[in-house]
């Protein structure tokens, strides 16, 4: 679909609904409400909405619980020792990787602490980490935090990558640039796949080459791409990746993180790792003997007991991935995104500008909204209205139509509020 077959009008939003083959799956999810009705929900790249199934899965693990206790951890429906192998073989799809490099553990942060730990290794003469500039304050804090432990000066170990002089977007031949001109002292490039707060998707198969030419590790927080758009993490080399699980792929808040590690690394057990007895050799492992023996794949990287209550919102998010399949997700994704763009183009007398890539290969479902004036007060027309979407001093309103939830007439509902308001 491109721009010059839009149109305005409820009349055309609700056509392009109805021959829209992903349309039902909206009725698999549970919105807020609001004034009886359901609220329009932009706001997945935060939190995404709770699939209706999850009622009925927790339910499933309440009573092997119940009735099985620590049995259920070898029987029941979903024997626990290995419930974080269920979520694997979905995650292949949307993450480009085998079963093999990817688990699921912790939360973001802690796994981004856990990953940094393993590949950043500063010598005298290769210490420093690229990461862009107004990163989210998580990175930011656990970059300056790592070159700390290792004794380093945070002005001196980390370049941060920032746009042009007037710009608001990060051009990719700069990052590349730098990567470049940092050469041997490079150790790590460490950058979210997709900013926050612009929406801006960066060319990771680029930015990994440009590492690896340098000899430096290539490692991306994923959180706001991970089941908004797919990847290719294997065969792009990525050395290592994580990404939390509760906003595109709706597991829930706080659920469980995901991690990505090449077989490269995963498939040497004497890759560098901080261990517990979930990461053993599961031949080894009630041994309960000294000595750690990582098992030979990214579940090496496992710490501690599978957090089975943490991951069942998950399980039941993927099937209904499964269900819709992410190529087709993203495509409809980029229909939608580019639908809400056009709108909000036939709107010359806002005082506004969408500081998210125009192209659509270089954004997922989020447009951000620069308003230079009445941002704050757009965003409460909006709640007021039904529509939930977020806001971000200064003045960004961030609208993330996600494609599982999200219909032509959401979308078009909240230019109307915009055109008959403001």
């Amino acid at each position: 679909m491109t721009n010059n077959t839009f149109q305005i009008g409820l009349d055309y939003a609700i056509a392009t609904d109805k021959a829209d083959a992903l349309a039902p799956f909206k009725s698999k999810f549970h919105f807020p409400q609001h004034q009886g009705r359901d609220c329009i929900y932009f706001c997945g790249n935060s939190l995404g909405l709770q699939p209706k199934s999850l009622a009925e899965a927790m339910d499933v693990e309440m009573k092997t619980w119940q009735n099985l206790a620590v049995g259920g951890y070898f029987g029941g429906t979903n024997p626990w020792l290995r419930y974080h192998e269920y979520l694997q073989p979905s995650l292949t799809s949307i993450m480009g990787a085998s079963t093999k490099e990817i688990t699921l553990m912790n939360s973001l942060t802690v796994n981004l602490h856990l990953l940094m730990l393993s590949f950043y290794k500063p010598s005298i003469d290769r210490y420093q980490i690229i990461m862009e500039a107004g990163a989210f304050p998580s990175d930011q804090y656990a970059i300056e935090t790592l070159v700390k432990h290792f004794g380093l000066d945070p002005d001196q170990a980390i370049i941060e990558i920032s746009p042009r002089e007037g710009e608001k977007l990060l051009r990719e031949e700069d990052i590349l640039e730098t990567i470049a001109q940092a050469g041997g002292k490079l150790a790590m490039v460490m950058m979210g796949g997709i900013n926050y707060y612009t929406g801006q998707f960066y060319n990771l198969e680029a930015i990994t080459k440009a590492a690896h030419a340098v000899g430096a590790i290539a490692g991306f927080d994923l959180a706001h791409v991970a089941g908004n758009i797919p990847l290719q993490l294997h065969d792009w080399q990525v050395d290592f990746a994580v990404w939390c699980s509760y906003k595109y792929l709706n597991a829930g808040p706080g659920a469980v993180g995901g991690v990505f590690v090449h077989e490269k690394w995963a498939s040497n057990s004497d890759t560098a790792r901080l261990a517990g007895w979930w990461g053993n050799d599961e031949q080894t492992r009630f041994k309960m003997e000294k000595g750690f023996h990582a098992k030979p794949n990214a579940s090496g990287w496992n710490i501690s007991t599978t957090q089975v209550f943490n991951m069942i919102g998950l399980k039941a998010s993927l099937a209904i991935f499964d269900e819709a399949g992410i190529q087709a997700l993203r495509e409809k994704s980029m229909q939608l995104t580019a639908y809400l763009e056009w709108l909000l183009q036939q709107l010359p007398n806002l005082n506004f500008e969408i500081i998210t890539p125009s192209d659509p290969h270089f954004r997922g479902a989020q447009l951000s909204l620069y308003f230079k004036d009445q941002g704050r007060a757009i965003h409460d027309k909006m709640i007021e209205n039904g529509i939930i979407v977020d806001y971000r001093e200064p003045g960004v309103i961030r609208v993330a139509p996600a494609p599982l939830y999200c219909s032509f007439e959401d979308v078009y509902q909240f230019y109307s509020i915009l055109k008959a308001h403001f």
